[in-house]
């Protein structure tokens, strides 16, 4: 049977293209199965597309954190010795690559490639939502997040975000406060 999709060149030495297909497969089943339980419209096809795309642009890394993700391991995952190794077993897929739902409530597929440290972190939440969490996160840890409109000088020093303002632009730099 001949391939439907071009393996990503950075998969090309990493995994076989048939192990990769049956990830693809796996995954767009499995959001497929999600997204009809929402009442919504979704096809094994379509999705697998959609992911495929996903991974292309990913370059192999996570796409909120810029990691590059462990290739090797997809199709490794066991839930049942997920269960019976908890925090250490699952710190071993750390770098495991997932497909998020961008928007769990979008009425489209749109996905994007992330670890499964990641995705476990964002769950439901808005791209906005998640990257608002981070900032919380790291600001209590006494950490500045700035925003990279911010730091190009684009934006006037007093129209940076105070802390628990939120994030309005994509992406975000931190810093240790002195």
């Amino acid at each position: 049977m001949p391939r439907k999709r071009t393996m990503p060149q950075f998969l090309e030495d990493v995994v076989t293209a048939e192990k990769y297909e049956s990830w693809l497969g796996r995954k767009a089943a499995a959001h497929v199965k999600r997204d009809r339980k929402r009442q919504r419209t979704a096809s094994v096809s379509l999705y697998k597309e959609a992911i495929h795309a996903a991974v292309v642009l990913s370059d192999g890394r996570d796409a909120y954190t810029g990691e590059l993700l462990d290739w090797a391991r997809i199709g490794t995952y066991d839930n049942d010795e997920s269960q019976a190794g908890r925090h250490g077993y699952k710190a071993q897929h750390a770098l495991l690559p997932t497909v998020d739902h961008v928007d769990a409530g979008a009425t489209e597929a749109s996905f994007k490639i992330c670890a499964w440290r990641t995705n476990d972190a964002k769950n439901d939440l808005t791209v906005a939502s998640f990257l608002e969490l981070c900032q919380r996160a790291l600001e209590h840890a006494g950490f500045t997040v700035t925003s990279p409109a911010a730091r190009s000088g684009e934006l006037d020093v007093e129209e940076e975000l105070e802390p628990g303002e939120g994030i309005r632009v994509p992406g975000t730099g931190c810093r240790p406060v002195a």
